[in-house]
């Protein structure tokens, strides 16, 4: 799926900009990137010259991946229906954080929380469910396996962000974030390899 391409393309992109002081993939969230500053929120520095092209990534990404899940065959009626819904809070989900950047200034509504986590969870739960259909769509046990992994450790990371959130730690915040996007970016890009060498 062109979805997780069009993610990791954005966000090096962003991130190469932003260079005084250099962003930390470990350290800065990753909505930083979607947010031109300078100014500081969140207890960090964000100043992201190309947010433009990440808020842009964000939105793409998830509508790439309703549109690979709309076009897969071979799942029958609640299995497809279970995929496609999550297909569309995801691309819900990331198109909100595109449109409402991440800077703390929203009074009322926050949007882009909101966003976030629908993301968070359909993502990982898409590629679970892309996961356990494996046979279904002409997938290999093992990289049925691998997704459905990848998705359990993006919950599971998506736990212990919210608990350093709450607890305000913020050791490592950029890395537990990516920690729930990333599997299920990279499950995409796995998945769709796959189902692309099976149509060759």
């Amino acid at each position: 799926m062109a979805s997780g391409i069009i993610y990791f393309t954005g966000e090096f992109v962003a991130a190469a900009a932003w260079t005084d002081p250099p962003y930390s993939y470990t350290h800065h969230f990753i909505s930083n990137l979607g947010v031109h500053g300078p100014l500081t929120a969140f207890g960090q520095y964000m100043y992201s010259p190309l947010a433009p092209v990440m808020n842009t990534g964000l939105g793409l990404t998830g509508l790439a991946a309703l549109a690979g899940v709309a076009m897969l065959k071979g799942l029958p009626g609640g299995r497809r229906a279970a995929t496609v819904i999550s297909a569309v809070v995801l691309a819900v989900g990331m198109v909100l954080v595109g449109l409402f950047p991440g800077d703390g200034g929203t009074e009322g509504t926050d949007y882009h929380g909101i966003g976030a986590i629908l993301a968070f969870v359909a993502g990982n739960v898409l590629v679970i469910l892309l996961g356990r259909a494996y046979r279904l769509l002409g997938m290999s046990s093992g990289l049925g396996r691998l997704l459905t992994m990848s998705g359990t450790f993006g919950l599971l990371s998506l736990v212990g962000f919210g608990t350093m959130v709450a607890s305000g730690a913020g050791v490592l915040i950029g890395l537990f974030e990516r920690g729930i996007i990333y599997p299920f970016l990279i499950g995409f890009i796995l998945a769709g390899a796959a189902l692309r060498r099976r149509r060759a």
